[in-house]
């Protein structure tokens, strides 16, 4: 069984160029639900049957009225109770697991089918003994319409980021387990999802993947050790695969992809990132995406309960989302001020105009301009509101200062003196930003947690037990901790002399620091930058499958922007007028102006985090795309913010190493 071909495959210099949401987005509604419209399906109305999974797959990518637009009127879960009904045909989208073909082999068989027709389409590729118990009923063969894989299991988070939705991958893959039998039908669920991307993209990746950290004979390797060398063969695997049975799937080398491991930056998931997208879910009470905030009432009543998205069809976050908060907070105001100044309508609102003296004229374009002023200021007013709750939040919680010795300890400019001092003179710090200073402390000096030296610190800050465990839980992504070893940390880093300062990051040259504690960069940023320049060690970063000799020759690889935007760099506000809208709200116009920015991207980077992704490190895949000219995607098995990150690491439990630990 293979895929049928898509026009949504990859093409550089094409004019139609699209990014990686648009082409997940155009292959759900155009190749999967538009291509059941044939014969006398074409006019009718159908219904829509998914699983849990594919249902969050749909709705990162598409909306209802998306869906509706492609003849979709009713959508079902497969698993709950469903009418019959005999006279209209049924799409299913699902996963390729032996429950599912079950549920849908007793709607279609028998003398009274749920749907008169069914068009079925799996979300990675099926066993031929499932196909085989599909076909097996001649009565379920006649009523199908289509029989295909998708090879589309992935959550597309981003324009460039995508995850695997293995949520309990830190404590199935770094818990010690008495067997690995979760730990490798994690990796192989994570390797089938990684996997269906490049089947969707048409792009078949040179496999790079971070080493085993020593394989000399005097240290054992555990399984977390070689946790990037089993996902990258598991990738492989499948992409071998692809190339027998997807039509058109490249032979060779179109594209890098990195498999690295959250140990590689242990840092990037706790310490505060001060951008307004980090600091909105860090910071503010959010639900996925979702806030929920008061609005006045319609008729001047009771304020009333809103909901909003913050996504990609809003232009202001959209523009703002990877600004410093800072600058974020500056820019609304002139946005705002402008807006104003600018709006007729605005101006009476404000109170800047008596309309007793406006004429007719002027309160005609009043009345034509409301609607616009509503949406535009609703729109404008939210993020006003957010950025002002996150500043008062920064200014209540003292978080300025510490951020700044969190920085400090990660450039090797604070000591363990100005830790204790911070813990002692703050001591309204909150428990969960005294435990995200020791575990960045932890990090970068982890042998200051050994014996009683941790237990003191934990005193000093007055932390319980159960974030002391937190702490050793982190060490553990680096390894089992060990002061015998050689500490080389997670980052590769030489020590010298203990009471030397010591560094997690060093300055970068070039890089500006216009807003203050915005000179933290997540590990990937470096390892994007050498893997774009065919600079990254092969012998810690090998390659899997050696590509051919033209792949680095190609002028599609490493050329650098040399006037690169940068991300602290003040812009024209633009979001009020993009081109082809006067209003810049309409998805189609906010996706053109996003996909025009990838016309003549070169060859794309995927770099793919086990262990759950950053929104530093989604931040700097934006901003090396702008700097290198490609495309760069990042992948991961979740997306975590701080808290999250915490609780998955108080659920990972660790004993001493096993025989077990070293099998391969």
């Amino acid at each position: 069984m293979s895929m049928s071909d898509s026009d949504s495959s990859s093409s550089y210099g094409a004019a139609d160029y699209q990014n990686f949401k648009q082409i997940t987005r155009d292959r759900l509604l155009h190749e999967m639900l538009r291509s059941t419209k044939t014969g006398d399906s074409k006019s009718t109305w159908k219904v829509l049957i998914m699983d849990k999974l594919t249902i969050k797959i749909m709705s990162h990518s598409c909306k209802m009225a998306d869906i509706t637009d492609e003849g979709v009127s009713l959508v079902e879960d497969i698993y709950k109770r469903r009418q019959p009904l005999p006279t209209m045909d049924a799409i299913y989208f699902i996963q390729p697991t032996r429950e599912n073909v079950i549920m849908f082999l007793s709607d279609m068989a028998g003398r009274a089918p749920l749907y008169r027709k069914a068009f079925v389409f799996f979300s990675s590729p099926i066993s031929r003994e499932l196909v085989l118990e599909i076909k097996k009923d001649p009565r379920v063969l006649n009523r199908l319409g289509a029989l295909r894989e998708m090879n589309l299991e992935f959550f597309a988070i981003d324009s460039q980021g995508f995850i695997t939705n293995n949520e309990r991958a830190i404590e199935e893959l770094f818990g010690d387990e008495e067997n690995n039998r979760k730990s490798v039908a994690c990796l192989n669920v994570m390797a089938t999802r990684i996997a269906t991307v490049f089947a969707s993209l048409r792009e078949f990746p040179s496999v790079r993947f971070r080493a085993a950290k020593s394989l000399d004979a005097t240290t054992m390797t555990t399984f977390r050790d070689l946790i990037p060398t089993k996902l990258a063969a598991g990738v492989w695997d499948c992409l071998t695969k692809y190339k027998k049975t997807i039509p058109n799937f490249p032979l060779t080398e179109t594209c890098e992809l990195l498999i690295i491991d959250r140990s590689i930056d242990q840092i990037a998931p706790v310490i505060h990132e001060w951008t307004y997208d980090a600091m909105c879910h860090d910071l503010l009470n959010l639900e996925g995406n979702k806030y929920v905030h008061e609005v006045p009432g319609k008729t001047g009543g009771l304020p009333e309960r809103k909901e909003v998205l913050l996504e990609d069809h809003d232009p202001v976050w959209l523009e703002l989302r990877h600004a410093h908060i800072a600058d974020a907070s500056e820019r609304l105001h002139e946005k705002m001020t402008s807006f104003i100044s600018k709006n007729k309508a605005a101006q009476i609102q404000h109170g800047s105009r008596n309309s007793a003296e406006m004429s007719t004229r002027d309160l005609q374009k009043m009345v034509q301009a409301l609607p616009q002023y509503s949406e535009q200021m609703d729109k404008l007013s939210l993020h006003v509101e957010l950025a002002g709750n996150i500043n008062r939040i920064i200014r209540e919680s003292g978080l300025r200062e510490l951020g700044q010795l969190e920085q400090d300890i990660v450039f090797g400019d604070a000591t363990m003196k100005d830790v204790i001092k911070f813990l002692t003179m703050k001591e309204d710090t909150t428990r969960e930003n005294k435990l995200r200073l020791l575990m960045i402390l932890a990090a970068v000096y982890p042998e200051k947690f050994e014996g009683e030296k941790g237990l003191n610190l934990m005193k000093v800050a007055r932390l319980t037990n159960e974030d002391m465990n937190v702490v050793n839980n982190l060490r553990m992504l680096g390894g089992q901790p060990n002061t015998k070893k050689r500490l080389t940390g997670a980052f590769g880093l030489k020590f010298g002399i203990p009471k030397k300062k010591r560094a997690a990051r060093k300055e970068r040259p070039g890089e500006e620091e216009k807003w203050q504690l915005s000179r933290f960069y997540p590990i990937i940023e470096e390892l994007i930058e050498k893997l774009a320049r065919n600079q990254l060690s092969k012998e810690d970063y090998p390659c899997l499958n050696d590509p051919s000799p033209t792949f680095h020759s190609s002028p599609f690889v490493g050329t650098v922007n040399q006037n690169p935007h940068s991300m602290r760099s003040r812009r024209t506000p633009t979001w009020a007028r993009p081109r082809g809208s006067d209003d810049g709200y309409s998805s189609d116009s906010v996706l053109r102006h996003a996909s025009s920015d990838f016309k003549k991207r070169e060859r794309r980077i995927f770099v793919f985090i086990v262990g759950g992704a950053t929104r530093s490190e989604l931040r700097v895949c934006h901003k090396l795309t702008r700097k290198l000219n490609r495309e760069i995607i990042l992948g991961s098995s979740s997306l975590d913010d701080p808290a999250q990150f915490i609780t998955k690491l108080q659920m990972l439990t660790t004993h001493e190493l096993t025989l077990d630990d070293i099998q391969i």
